[in-house]
């Protein structure tokens, strides 16, 4: 992309008073009532966010799927939801929360190939308030996709993706394992939400609880993928397990099904081919996340392509399917109820590290009361955590007799 191009889409504001902005200790808040995304002009959008103080921000927009992206230095959103702000049709939608630490993003689905025309912000030189003011023209679809992808800025810190590092040694027993939790989901991206829970929350929580325990065991080292609620992309998950020498990797999560059917912890292990429909769609949705919460991911095919053909695969993955069943064990004797299916396998892109065993933990469904209920406990959470403690117990005993096997 020109830098005249790229000049046009993106707008990247700085506050100049930063010696006041340091002195406020609260984090500016949006004022909804005076707050709007609408319909304007000819296919046009307009957006005020009026903010209780003056903020740094930037204005991208990115594509497949079509959405408008502002982040904050930083903004408390107080629990908004599109339907307070969202009006018209050239909207179809929007998402508030914490990206990364320091940083609060606003994601803006659009309807349509809208570019930004202008991005300023007007401040209140008395009250000290702020208002930010985006315009949207329509445009061509080649014209937003060359005018669209996230810019670069010094102050932006993204976590730098993984890919080609040297092989992990296999785990022999003889040190402490090395377990990397990923509490799903995050800032931005709650995920499943029920009855005023969150599934990333909950999530966080479980993870926590789950790297009490081991480390109370001992022989575990334990590493959280966040330790905050802040989002983490898919891929920086995998390399925060590469950059751990990690000798597991485990994902959490707590999904929810609009039908509410399912119940039941269900462990999944990675294949191209899901095992039922359901598997693939929650695989999708999964996936989907990185997008709903502002992610480029036009140049990340690269890199996944590079996991799936990575021949350690072939030594991975059947040790992650022992992980698995023994994980199944490990609960079963812990909780007592699982899923009717409780091993499963899709494409989770969360799972593709071809030198880490990895799988993903399904512990329940928000959509189902029960689980819920059991979710919401922290008495319930431990019993599942000491089955998990006792799982990876039985599977490091057994890959590090299988490995000195190999080595004979």
């Amino acid at each position: 992309m020109s830098s005249i191009a790229r000049l046009f889409m993106m707008v990247f504001v700085l506050w100049a008073g930063a010696a006041q902005a340091q002195q406020m200790s609260a984090l500016a808040r949006l004022d909804v009532s005076r707050s709007f995304i609408r319909d304007e002009g000819r296919g046009g959008l307009a957006i005020d966010l009026h903010l209780t103080q003056a903020v740094p921000y930037r204005v991208f927009t990115l594509d497949q799927p079509r959405r408008l992206v502002v982040d904050f230095r930083e903004v408390d959103w107080g629990g908004v939801s599109a339907a307070d702000l969202v009006q018209g049709s050239q909207a179809s939608g929007a998402r508030f929360g914490v990206f990364q630490p320091g940083w609060s993003r606003m994601v803006v689905d659009l309807a349509a190939p809208l570019m930004v025309q202008t991005a300023a912000m007007v401040t209140d030189p008395n009250a000290g308030d702020a208002t930010v003011q985006i315009r949207l023209v329509s445009g061509t679809a080649a014209e937003f996709n060359a005018r669209s992808g996230p810019p670069e800025s010094t102050l932006w810190g993204i976590p730098e993706i993984t890919n080609a590092t040297r092989p992990v040694a296999r785990q022999t027993g003889q040190g402490g394992l090395v377990v990397v939790l990923d509490p799903g989901h995050g800032g931005i991206d709650p995920g499943a939400q029920a009855d005023g829970k969150s599934e990333a929350n909950l999530m966080l929580s479980f993870a926590r609880e789950i790297k009490d325990v081991l480390t109370r065991a001992g022989g575990f080292r334990v590493v959280l993928t966040r330790n905050e609620d802040i989002f983490v992309p898919l891929e920086t998950r995998i390399s925060i397990a590469r950059a751990a020498g990690a000798d597991v990797f485990i994902s959490l999560h707590a999904d929810m099904l609009s039908e509410g059917r399912a119940a039941g912890a269900t462990v999944y292990t990675l294949s191209e081919t899901a095992s039922d429909e359901a598997s693939e769609l929650l695989a999708e949705r999964h996936d989907r996340n990185d997008l709903l919460a502002g992610v480029d991911l036009v140049e990340q095919d690269d890199v996944i392509a590079g996991v799936l053909m990575d021949m350690a695969r072939v030594e991975t993955m059947p040790r992650a399917d022992r992980l698995a069943d023994q994980l199944v064990i490990g609960l079963k004797g812990a909780i007592g109820r699982m899923h009717s299916r409780p091993r499963e396998f899709a494409s989770f892109s969360v799972l593709k590290a071809a030198d880490i065993p990895s799988v993903l933990i399904e512990i329940g469904f928000l959509s189902n009361p029960v689980d819920l209920k059991n979710l919401s406990t922290p008495e319930w959470r431990i019993k599942a955590a000491g089955g998990i403690r006792a799982a990876l117990v039985e599977w490091a005993a057994m890959d590090a007799a299988q490995a000195r096997l190999r080595r004979q």
